[in-house]
């Protein structure tokens, strides 16, 4: 990392600087530096020096310049929904909170892309496309901010058909860290020219670079949708069941595993009836007569691999209810411990390897003092035990870090990564070197070069 010496609080230089250029949108607040400090992972809050709240990339450019005169770091703020550390000013610095600049600067409905500006929510451009019958497929529960969702390269339940961040972004505004501005791609559907720098940014976590403005690919509404339940009396049975039905092709929209503990969970949670037993969640895109041939195809594999009964949701209002109760597998996992909290593990591991892996870490959990409920995106290989525990016992916290360790090194042993989607932050570094090798000097040098004097969001993703 290039050489740096980090002040232990702001210099009375860069606060006029910053109150000068922004007035009340800087702040010093404890309750403002105490919302900045932490996230939704189980590590300890750190609160920023200062709190920054831009609203264009004018701003954005003199907040970097100025922070860099003084070697103060740099820590991009969404919607604080993050679950690996990734918001938490480790070396101190300015928290940078992106939430003002929302706006939609353009919806494109012949081109099928959308410019916003990186402050915008999930549920914002939800709300602003679903006008012109179009919408964004991914998805990742929180109503996160876009930008949010760049800078962790996020992904949800509608991957296994639409893709992740990776494959719906088409172009980037980014603030360096010398304050200098560039554009990375255009809003044509490919190119060849040059490095790719939009992909660059992608899971970069803000140790690049600040996203200001992203241009995304969006997709019509479907003319037809249907959802489907389908409960197993395993969980080997689930998921080859799901394996299945990807390597034949079926275009699914969604295939989500939720085990017998997550689903009791959702039951009490959601006022549901379900099956208390290993279950799929699918939903199917497309036209009335292509939905009816794909969820028939579904309905029959899942047979063939003891599927139990396969309970369709073609009302639109039940559908919600499904996902929604889907979505809310967090809040129902809280709810299985007063005053718990949930650390969620995250890994991603080859279809092929994905029973096998899941069902060696359900031997794991079964053997857990806290309940650790299994749910996954297993169209792609992705899935996550969220571990409920008492957030004041170290003897719980320690076991639930040993699980994941475990958990994560299952997964690389599979040729599978230690994140599907949750990204690096502090919480995963260790494991970066084991699944890059020697291709974390290239990503070392990639930082050095772009942030010689390591000021963007340091101490994240790359190891020391």
């Amino acid at each position: 990392m290039g050489s740096r010496t980090v002040v232990a609080e702001l210099p009375a230089e860069l606060v006029a600087e910053l109150t000068e250029l922004l007035g009340e949108r800087f702040s010093v607040s404890e309750s403002i530096l105490d919302l900045h400090g932490r996230d939704e992972s189980c590590f300890a809050p750190i609160r920023p020096w200062a709190v920054v709240f831009p609203e264009s990339t004018a701003d954005v450019q003199a907040i970097v310049e100025a922070s860099a005169r003084h070697d103060i770091p740099i820590v991009p703020f969404g919607a604080g929904s993050s679950l690996e550390g990734h918001v938490l000013p480790i070396h101190g610095g300015v928290s940078v909170d992106l939430t003002r600049m929302n706006r939609i600067r353009a919806i494109h409905p012949g081109d099928l892309d959308v410019v916003i500006e990186a402050g915008v929510t999930r549920l914002q451009l939800e709300r602003a496309l679903g006008e012109h019958g179009l919408f964004f497929p991914v998805d990742p529960g929180a109503d996160a901010t876009l930008g949010g969702m760049v800078a962790t390269g996020a992904s949800g339940t509608t991957t296994v058909r639409y893709g992740a961040m990776r494959e719906n972004v088409l172009a980037l505004e980014v603030v360096l860290a010398d304050g200098s501005v560039i554009r990375t791609g255009t809003r044509a559907r490919k190119s060849s020219a040059g490095y790719d720098l939009t992909r660059l940014f992608i899971a970069s976590e803000g140790t690049l670079g600040v996203i200001t403005e992203i241009t995304l690919r969006v997709h019509g509404i479907p003319e037809a949708i249907s959802s489907a339940v389908c409960s197993f009396a395993d969980i080997e049975s689930a998921v080859e069941a799901a394996v299945e039905v990807i390597q034949w092709g079926i275009p699914v929209a969604r295939i989500e595993l939720l085990d017998e503990v997550q689903i009791e969970a959702v039951n009490r949670h959601s006022g549901l009836d379900h099956p208390v037993q290993p279950t799929l969640f699918f939903e199917f895109h497309g036209s009335p007569r292509g939905v009816e041939e794909d969820a028939e195809a579904t309905a029959k594999i899942s047979a063939e691999h003891g599927g139990l009964a396969f309970r369709w949701a073609t009302d639109e209002g039940e559908r919600r209810k499904l996902w929604k109760a889907r979505h809310e597998a967090y809040f129902a996992d809280l709810g299985l411990r007063p005053g718990a909290r949930v650390i969620s593990t995250d890994v991603c591991v080859p279809i092929s390897r994905l029973a096998e892996c899941i069902v060696e870490t359900k031997k794991e959990a079964s053997r857990a003092s806290f309940p650790a409920p299994l749910v996954g995106h297993v169209g792609d290989g992705n899935f996550h035990l969220l571990l409920v525990i008492d957030p004041t016992s170290e003897t719980e916290l320690e076991e639930a870090q040993a699980l994941n360790r475990s958990i994560v090194e299952r997964a690389l042993e599979m040729g599978g990564t230690c994140t599907g989607e949750h990204g690096i932050g502090i919480g995963k570094q260790k494991w970066m070197a084991l699944e890059h090798g020697s291709a974390i000097g290239v990503m070392w040098a990639i930082k050095q070069a772009l942030d010689p004097k390591g000021l963007m969001n340091p101490g994240k993703v790359l190891p020391p």
